[in-house]
């Protein structure tokens, strides 16, 4: 953790959430299981803060078999179960549902494009949006981008990706940096990729 840098203002103080700035949020990400995972938790995280779902990441990667869509497309009733009864995660019975379906709505996506990475980067025509902000009051909650996406994952059978939650998606996985202009991860995002 870099300490006495400028950064976004909502990691507080916070070390798990200032690591997930420094290391991840922002940073273009092309690998499909990391971006199932960010578009599950973000999926998890509505209605609740980003906070939450960090502090209970390493149990939904161990409730979740790490991530892999594959296995949770195969979960059953037992399993769904045994998650609505592990303390360690989100227990929302629509929120766990809706990442069984995901996971399969996931992989057909990547059968129909090679890759989820390719569909998803589509809709910057596989650019990152590079917003100017200086303040985090500017930073919007949906775009133009996110309602398509939004549109779109729906129709594929995706549940839990409205445009808020996409646009935030869209943010942790690098598809828009939003880091403010004054934040030190702003330029080596931008730099770095």
């Amino acid at each position: 953790m870099t300490k006495n840098k400028s950064r976004c203002p909502w990691t507080g103080d916070d070390s798990l959430m200032i690591k997930y700035h420094d290391e991840e949020w922002g940073v273009p990400l092309h690998n499909d299981r990391k971006l199932f995972e960010f578009i599950m938790l973000d999926g998890f995280q509505a209605g609740l803060s980003w906070r939450t779902v960090l502090n209970k990441r390493k149990n939904f990667r161990k409730a979740f078999d790490n991530f892999v869509p594959k296995e949770i497309a195969k979960y059953d009733e037992k399993k769904i179960k045994l998650l609505l009864n592990d303390k360690g995660i989100i227990r929302n019975k629509l929120k766990i549902y809706a990442a069984v379906e995901n996971a399969k709505a996931f992989l057909k996506v990547q059968k129909e494009f090679g890759s989820f990475d390719e569909y998803i980067w589509q809709f910057t025509s596989g650019k990152t949006i590079t917003n100017k902000f200086k303040n985090i009051k500017e930073l919007p909650v949906t775009s133009k981008e996110s309602d398509l996406m939004s549109e779109d994952l729906k129709k594929r059978g995706f549940r839990f990706v409205g445009s808020t939650i996409c646009y935030a998606f869209m943010q942790a996985a690098g598809i828009v940096n939003d880091h403010i202009v004054s934040c030190f991860r702003y330029k080596a995002v931008r730099r770095r990729y």
